[in-house]
């Protein structure tokens, strides 16, 4: 089997990388696999606890994909065993346990979602449950033996609730242990994670050597940061991506959300989306930012990355499709053809901030006044201005609000109901 030039899987490999232990090694070990023709074994593991998944968690998946692409053997790990400890990496408190049955259902939606980043024709796919269900009471004991409490203590979360008085519980020291024996189990010659897993990654490194195996390279990749962040003195600032900040583009939302959500990151941080999820190479982002010093308009950038993460999700098709529709509504001030309609039943005056609030097009009432404030609030194609505008029974009205990313609804407003008369569910 023949693979690219070491410095060429170099400089894609790196990009993007954090922390690197060691970097040396992991051009050794590449030139040793052309040498010999035999892949590296590059592990990721994942506890599949989250129903489903956004871009910031496809970070990690990308870079398994980068050494797929460049011909080596990608580890899926799926931790159903680790998963029920929960890692207490970054926690104020334990975990709550999941069962296996919760974990078991978790997995197979993780999956789904990952093939559509990994290539699962390449992928060798594992469960930690293989080996950890098969250790003895001899052999775990082995296994804590071969690290120290005050090891352990150097992780800034349980040092701090160690110096505050707060309960760390036997079960918590396991996790680290056990994520790192995996990498024994498997013999990985890398081992990718995200910045907050740097600590459980070096522990599989170190547990390598005292089991008398080569130790794994360490890559870690780092949290991406919302569709909201911004530029800052040559800093990118702004809360990681995630659904609580509402600043998350979701690998399973429809084409053209997904195109929308691209569309509103940053002129200067979208290189930041480019060099972590594209697949395009350095060589072609860097002459996207020259592209952009020299004055290229910075929203036909960001249309070539949503059309490229759209493209990866829904097919060319639904990229072609979701460009078009986002020309036509927002650079021609349009509306869009599926404008849900929304019905609302007051117990009193129908008031706009609050029918603004029924109609999720805010998260609050006072979001909603603030808005119209700022003059972010449409209805039927006016500016609103009055908060508490009175929408009359039976009346319909097209609303638009924000600029930038825009949400449409029609507004019906039903018969009042009586004052102290529930509102249905749903």
């Amino acid at each position: 089997m023949s693979f690219p030039p070491v410095s060429e899987q170099l400089a894609l490999l790196e990009r993007g990388v954090v922390d690197f232990h060691v970097r040396a090694e992991l051009e050794q070990r590449i030139e040793e696999s052309r040498r010999r023709g035999k892949p590296l074994r590059v592990k990721a593991g994942f506890d599949p606890t989250r129903p489903d998944l956004h871009l910031g968690h496809t970070v990690l998946l990308q870079k398994m994909r980068q050494f797929q692409d460049l011909g080596h053997t990608a580890i899926f790990l799926i931790g159903d065993f680790t998963a029920m400890l929960g890692d207490p990496t970054g926690q104020n408190e334990a975990r709550p346990r999941l069962s296996r049955e919760d974990v078991d259902r978790s997995a197979e939606t993780y999956l789904e979602q990952a093939f559509k980043v990994l290539d699962p024709q390449k992928v060798e796919l594992r469960r930690n449950r293989e080996w950890i269900d098969r250790l003895s009471a001899d052999a775990m004991a082995e296994l804590m033996a071969k690290y120290t409490v005050s090891r352990m203590l150097e992780r800034k979360d349980f040092a701090a609730r160690f110096a505050e008085g707060r309960g760390i519980h036997m079960h918590e020291f396991l996790y680290p242990l056990l994520q790192g024996y995996d990498s024994v189990a498997l013999e990985c010659d890398v081992e990718l994670g995200g910045t907050d897993q740097l600590f459980n990654l070096l522990v599989g490194r170190d547990l390598m050597g005292r089991y008398g195996k080569l130790p794994q390279i360490v890559m870690t990749t780092p949290i991406l940061e919302g569709t909201d962040a911004r530029l800052e003195n040559g800093q990118i600032v702004g809360k990681k991506m995630s659904k609580s900040a509402d600043n998350y583009i979701g690998i399973q939302e429809p084409a053209d959300v997904m195109f929308r959500k691209a569309m509103q990151i940053g002129d200067d941080i979208v290189f930041r989306f480019f060099e972590l999820l594209s697949r395009r190479d350095n060589a072609e982002i860097a002459a996207l930012k020259r592209d952009r010093a020299g004055g290229r308009n910075p929203m036909e950038i960001k249309a070539l990355f949503a059309l490229e993460l759209v493209e990866r999700f829904h097919g060319a098709g639904a990229a072609a499709h979701a460009a078009r529709e986002f020309e036509r509504v927002y650079s021609k001030d349009a509306v869009p053809d599926d404008v849900p309609v929304v019905e609302v039943a007051p117990t009193g005056a129908a008031e706009l901030a609050w029918a603004l609030k029924q109609a999720n097009l805010v998260a609050s009432t006072s979001d909603a006044r603030r808005l119209i404030e700022q003059g972010g609030v449409e209805v039927d194609g006016e500016r609103a201005t009055d908060a508490r505008r009175v929408l009359e029974v039976g009346q319909e009205v097209l609303v638009r609000v924000g600029s930038k990313n825009r949400r449409f609804a029609r507004i019906r407003v039903s018969s009042a109901r009586p004052e102290g008369e529930r509102k249905p569910e749903g």
